[in-house]
């Protein structure tokens, strides 16, 4: 039986915009520690990335586009161009070396795409990719380069596979669904916070593909303040659902994990509960109809400190038939608590009383699942037409 692995090297630590964006590297090392703290991750189910070539990355982004970022890392774009490629924004700042930070991030994915096609393992994560707002030819929410995307493409190229993407950002998955919208080899899940408060302020559950790939695309977008008792049943009905009607070859999904109620940049609150589940009803969908064969990257989190590391720590917990349960590792706490600008929890699973009762809950449930049954009505029709 093939072992899961874990895709890591300090050069997928490059990719930082400034000290000050909230896009901040250091939560991939801060979960890198707390899985080597917790004694469930070892350097033999470590797989160092490669960085991907720029063939491989036009798989997907246009040629101008990868010469104005090469160009932009070097100090060289002019300035008249930077908005026509999405750089130089609050969300996008140009940083020194972004080209080569961004194939490194390519380049892990790719890496996680090969160890599983190549017959090394069923199961793969690499948390330095997940940056789905990328677009062919535009950067846009913190993303240069889609490597889900150009993942996507290349496993459609080179294994002829069918794909299932699974996106639980609170933010839409917006240039993964845009990218493969009339491709019916690629089926795209996203579930995410309405667009009327969030950017992109896309993914509405009208959104369904088009040409051969329509009803391949499927967007719940919740309500704002969205709780465990709602985000958990959603994901579980929909992804089993799409899942058993689309009949992928592999899963990939993107787990981003700022929907947490302390994340500081959208308004749901969902707690560790839904990210103990998620990876669950993941691997359950692809042991049963994607033949094992799952491939989880990162993606958005801002609570870097409280939330990134322990949610992400679930997902590998669940690659490894590990459970997590109790205090976190003190050593993991007290070598970061120094740095760290808030208290660490101590524990894995957040506590009960976390935030005050939500009002309208009810109200909001019941929205979202009206989203739900709007978003899964193309799979029902199908069902009873044959």
């Amino acid at each position: 039986m093939t072992k899961p692995v874990f895709i890591f090297s300090d050069q997928l630590l490059g990719y930082k915009f400034s000290n000050n964006h909230p896009f901040n590297p250091l939560r991939f090392k801060l979960t890198y520690e707390l899985l080597k703290d917790a004694g469930i991750l070892t350097d033999d189910q470590i797989v160092k990335p490669r960085k991907a070539t720029d063939e491989e990355i036009k798989l997907v982004h246009n040629d101008d586009y990868v010469n104005a970022i090469k160009l932009a890392g070097e100090g060289l774009l002019p300035k008249a161009q930077e908005s026509s490629f999405g750089l130089n924004t609050d969300d996008t700042p140009i940083f020194k070396d972004m080209h080569e930070a961004s194939a490194w991030l390519v380049g892990a994915t790719l890496t996680a795409v090969e160890q599983v096609f190549e017959g090394n393992s069923k199961k793969a994560l690499s948390l330095g990719g997940g940056l789905h707002h990328g677009f062919r030819g535009r950067a846009s929410g913190f993303c240069i380069y889609n490597d889900s995307s150009i993942a996507i493409e290349y496993m459609k190229q080179k294994y002829n596979a069918r794909v299932l993407y699974i996106d639980t950002d609170a933010h839409h998955g917006d240039g993964v669904q845009w990218a493969f919208y009339d491709d019916p080899d690629v089926c795209t899940f996203s579930i995410h916070e309405t667009g009327r408060y969030l950017f992109p302020g896309t993914g509405n559950v009208s959104e369904k593909g088009a040409g051969k790939g329509y009803g391949y695309s499927f967007n719940i977008p919740v309500d704002a303040f969205t709780e465990d008792d709602s985000w958990i049943p959603i994901l579980e009905e929909s992804i089993d659902e799409i899942a058993a009607f689309y009949k992928p070859d592999v899963i990939i999904s993107q787990n981003g994990v700022d929907a947490h109620y302390w994340d500081p940049l959208t308004h749901l609150s969902v707690t560790m509960e839904s990210y103990r589940k998620i990876p669950q009803i993941v691997n359950r969908a692809a042991d049963k109809y994607a033949n094992g064969r799952w491939i989880a990257v990162g993606g958005g989190g801002y609570d870097i400190w409280r939330v990134v590391p322990r949610a992400w720590s679930m997902i590998w917990a669940e690659m490894t038939g590990k459970d997590l349960k109790g205090p976190l590792p003190e050593e993991w706490r007290s070598k970061w608590q120094e740095k760290a600008p808030v208290d660490l929890p101590e524990f894995w699973d957040d506590v009960a009383d976390l935030y005050a009762p939500i009002p309208r809950k009810q109200e909001i449930c019941d929205k979202n699942d009206l989203m739900l049954q709007r978003a899964l009505q193309h799979i029902r029709n199908e069902q009873k037409s044959m």
